[in-house]
């Protein structure tokens, strides 16, 4: 396995003939690679068989989003909608199931995972969410179940035997506080299903995120096991109203997390911004702040798509062909982020020169 320190030339400067930062030139620790979904870019998310193909890739974590059905499973879903996710849209005997929620302020309409039993939720079959983008994903729909946690932590342990290095587990809780009003919380379930399966203490290979605050902080009361708080270039908690993400970034707000979290997850647009021409300009001060409050920082998403990519790294103007996946990626690990999430898992590791798992963090 090569060093967990690598030389990385920043070629995001590409379209402008710089580097992202003055540090490009810097030797920089190897940033961890977070399977975003899965292999999500290449089979539908969240499914084992897209777990499966990113630990394969050599992903360093495994990322399920959680959602509760009706009897209190927790079960990995982008969203508790579900309709573009799976195939319930096309099953007459739940057609009736289809309703308007307020989710966090928003009004949505689907059918959502708290109506469904375990049972029910077994029944359907995973389908890519991004279809026009990714048409060879696509055609593995109808072939591969909804797992739960506890499938996905057992199908953990079974590929993590004989590992020198464990892969770990990056669990998001999706909505947090709107699963508690209905009756139906995260954390006892997860924080269970964990200690099961051996997860404790600082040094276990799992991180728990969220966009929200409050489940967080009860969490740091519960648990030794790793936290990182989310944040997204624009609004805030969805259950601390009034307080905005920007203002949690500021150095005073990342001391407050840092009482309570292990690390910040914040979106692309807030560690190197997006110029005018479609380049990518310096990087922010964030790695440095969150660094200084104890912080680590693990981005998101990196995705291959020309769709998500600055303009000056698209390969065309196909919104579905690959861009240039390796510069962006390199940019980000130049400018000093601990992580990142990706859909493409083998793209980050050929980009970062990985020749193994990076080194525990």
């Amino acid at each position: 396995m090569r060093s967990g320190l690598i030389l990385l030339l920043c070629l995001a400067g590409c379209a402008n003939g710089g580097p992202v930062s003055g540090a490009a030139m810097q030797p920089v620790a190897a940033p961890i690679i977070i399977a975003h979904r899965g292999l999500s870019g290449e089979y539908p998310e969240h499914t084992l068989l897209a777990y499966r193909a990113a630990i394969a890739a050599g992903a360093d974590y495994i990322e399920p989003d959680l959602v509760l059905t009706r009897d209190g499973v927790l079960i990995a879903r982008h969203e508790n909608e579900i309709s573009g996710t799976t195939d319930v849209a096309l099953r007459p005997e739940f057609a009736a199931r289809k309703t308007i929620k307020l989710i966090d302020g928003q009004q949505v309409t689907g059918w959502f995972t708290e109506d469904f039993t375990l049972a029910e939720i077994r029944s359907l079959r995973a389908r890519e969410r991004l279809p026009e983008l990714r048409r060879a994903s696509a055609v593995h729909d109808g072939g591969e179940s909804v797992p739960t946690f506890a499938e996905i932590l057992d199908m953990l342990a079974e590929v993590n035997k004989g590992r020198a290095r464990p892969v770990g587990v990056y669990p998001e809780t999706k909505h947090p506080a709107y699963f508690v009003r209905i009756g139906l919380a995260h954390m006892p379930p997860m924080l269970a299903l964990l200690t099961r399966h051996g997860y404790r203490g600082r040094g276990a290979p799992v991180f728990i995120q969220s966009f929200e605050v409050g489940n967080l902080v009860e969490l740091s009361k519960q648990t030794r096991l790793r936290l990182v708080q989310l944040v997204a270039a624009e609004g805030g908690p969805a259950d601390r109203p009034g307080l905005t993400y920007q203002a949690m970034l500021k150095p005073e707000g990342l001391a407050s997390i840092a009482r309570y979290a292990n690390a910040i997850g914040p979106e692309k647009a807030l560690v190197i911004q997006r110029q005018g021409d479609g380049t990518l300009g310096a990087a922010t001060a964030l790695v440095r702040d969150a660094h200084a409050a104890g912080l680590k920082v693990h981005t998101w998403t990196f995705r291959r798509e020309n769709a998500f990519m600055p303009s000056a790294l698209r390969s065309s103007l196909d919104p579905a062909a690959s861009g240039d996946l390796a510069s962006e990626i390199r940019a980000y690990a130049a400018a000093g982020i601990d992580g990142l999430f990706t859909d493409n898992t083998p793209e980050a590791v050929s980009a970062l020169g990985r020749a193994g798992p990076a080194p525990r963090p």
